[in-house]
């Protein structure tokens, strides 16, 4: 039935009115599906796989239209156990989204201004102590917890319960103390555990420059969504891991911006602190490629 481009307004309306809320929920519900399929994409591994699926659904296709019955009626049989085999190879991403999902978002979204105080002056404690750490070349490892729970992280270390302040981190850190060469894990602006251990990256593109104080960094913010911020002993260079990827070389303003982005609640009009946050990230993202240029440990 033709349709005449005069009728084509009343035609659209009658099937926007045929729309129901179970259809809106059901596009949502794939837009967010095909949303963190996307996320997993990011890495190199994910982006590796889903190749090698998109190769062998090709293989498939190609043997059943040429009719070789011998490798479809194999590549089929591999196919019943595709779902298992995905959950298997895609596990450390499908346990991190698990992990996002089941966090203390929502118990932060009713605590949004006593703990954006709280974060002001823990932002600003912690960029004087690494200003004065980066003068003086003390090495510093410090993650601030976002919404997965660090709690294995803080028992490998000393067990504490403080405000932050530039005194008690510069304390922390000298190189004489017994727990300098840990990390400082930090809770809604509260040091929960010092000298704790932390899990060292796995990204085989890492440069060689870059010793275990910076690997450690970067592994923590690849295994959860961590802001992990690091003071070379060497050289004295500040730098900031986010999500697998090190920005390095940080004036200390440049990390106060971006520890304010990364930790502060987000207002839902603040466009120019969403634009920030856009572009630190995007930083972030090319600045994995500038990784391998450099110094310390």
């Amino acid at each position: 039935m033709e349709v005449k481009l005069a009728e084509l307004p009343a035609v659209i309306g009658r099937y926007l009115l045929m729309i129901q809320l179970t259809d809106l929920l059901d596009i949502a519900i794939m837009i967010f599906v095909l949303y963190k399929v996307l996320m997993l994409v990011q890495s190199t591994k994910a982006a590796s796989l889903l190749k090698g699926l998109f190769v062998f659904l090709g293989a498939l296709m190609f043997s059943n239209v040429f009719q070789l019955h011998g490798v479809n009626y194999i590549m089929s049989s591999m196919v019943e156990w595709g779902v298992l085999a995905l959950i298997i190879l895609f596990q450390p991403e499908i346990r991190r989204i698990l992990e996002q999902m089941g966090s203390k978002r929502f118990m932060a979204f009713f605590a949004h201004t006593e703990a954006g105080n709280v974060m002001e002056q823990t932002i600003g404690q912690t960029v004087l102590a690494c200003t004065e750490m980066s003068q003086s070349r003390t090495g510093a490892l410090i993650v601030f917890e976002r919404e997965i729970l660090l709690d294995d992280m803080v028992r490998s270390g000393t067990v504490l319960d403080a405000s932050v302040s530039s005194e008690l981190l510069k304390n922390i850190f000298f190189v004489k103390a017994p727990m300098h060469d840990g990390a400082v894990i930090v809770r809604s602006g509260r040091v929960l555990g010092a000298g704790c251990m932390l899990p060292l990256s796995k990204n085989v593109n890492l440069s060689r420059d870059l010793g275990m104080r910076h690997r450690a960094g970067i592994g923590m913010s690849e295994n959860s969504d961590a802001v992990v911020v690091i003071v070379s002993e060497e050289t004295g260079s500040i730098s900031v891991a986010i999500g697998g990827m090190l920005k390095r070389h940080l004036k200390p303003e440049t990390l106060e911006n971006l520890l304010r982005n990364e930790l502060l609640p987000q207002e839902s009009g603040d466009e120019d602190k969403q634009k920030f946050s856009l572009m630190s990230l995007m930083g972030l993202l090319t600045a994995r490629k500038n990784g391998g240029s450099g110094d310390e440990e």
